[in-house]
């Protein structure tokens, strides 16, 4: 199989280094031509000009993009090049509905389509530990395990076109709450005065630890937020969450909570910072108490 990465992001490139070595990566395109034509000289592949001129070339392409708009983009610039039984992967994390669109208009022109947005950061993205959770055909799902199977380690089906999304956002739920918890937990210890690297060895080992305390918790003490996920990403992901439950007749907490702490700090002009920059907002909390 000779497969094909669109997107070429923080998630994006090294998913498709994770394909060169696996020997499958047959070219690369991003929106920034530089960006493609650094990385494919870098990777040894082609760096196409169009995604038509990379659909192609090849018998599967992983979309790695931002946003909704930008998804069906990609899908439609892919169609004049698109063959019949080319399999699209789109790791973006996006709409369930804009999912089924993606897939209704590629099934038009004879290709299967798998919404499989990811989890696991930039770190999983580049130890190819990514779990995976997937929407679409069972025989379309099996075709793809060379691609899926090089980017991630745990890879899953949920159901049919848009299952994917609908368990990512449940993910992106559940992260709300635990960036939060996490945030409060270490600005409450910061007022405490309690040594927090030691905490974090300590605490990482407990029943209250998760992937995210262990590895964002860091950025909390040294008060630095490089973008592992932006705060104004998931501000995006939450929204979709929120339209998600709505229909349902739903508002969720957490969610709606999350959202205005986010509207905030992007309001400061921390939106391209990692989300644990939502500690910024808890320290103030302690810091307002003791400097009224």
């Amino acid at each position: 199989m000779r497969a094909g990465v669109l997107g070429l992001g923080a998630m994006g490139a090294p998913m498709a280094r994770n394909l060169a070595r696996s020997g499958i990566l047959a070219g690369v395109w991003n929106r920034t031509r530089d960006k493609a034509t650094a990385l494919a000289a870098d990777l040894g592949c082609e760096a196409a000009a169009t995604p038509a001129e990379l659909a192609a070339r090849c018998e599967a392409l992983v979309i790695c993009v931002s946003a909704d708009a930008d998804v069906l983009e990609v899908v439609d610039a892919l169609l004049p090049g698109i063959r019949h039984g080319t399999l699209v992967i789109d790791t973006s994390t996006v709409a369930a509905d804009t999912a089924r669109t993606a897939a209704a208009r590629l099934a038009a022109r004879g290709a299967e389509f798998l919404d499989c947005p990811v989890s696991g950061g930039v770190e999983g993205a580049r130890d190819a530990k990514l779990a995976i959770m997937c929407g679409g055909h069972p025989l379309a799902f099996e075709r793809a395990q060379p691609v899926l199977g090089t980017l991630g380690r745990t890879v899953t089906r949920f159901g049919e076109s848009g299952a994917g999304q609908a368990a990512k956002a449940t993910n992106q739920i559940m992260c709300a709450g635990i960036i939060r918890a996490v945030a409060e937990a270490m600005a409450f210890a910061e007022a405490q005065g309690l040594p927090l690297r030691k905490l974090v060895d300590t605490l990482g080992q407990g029943a209250g630890s998760s992937w995210y305390f262990v590895h964002r918790a860091p950025n909390m003490i040294a008060g630095d937020y490089p973008a592992g996920f932006r705060v104004r990403l998931h501000e995006k992901d939450l929204r979709i969450c929120r339209d998600m439950a709505a229909a349902a007749g739903v508002a969720l907490p957490v969610v709606e909570d999350m959202l205005g702490e986010y509207a905030e700090l992007v309001r400061r002009g921390h939106g391209d910072e990692d989300i644990s920059a939502v500690f910024r907002l808890k320290q103030e909390l302690f810091r307002k108490r003791q400097h009224p």
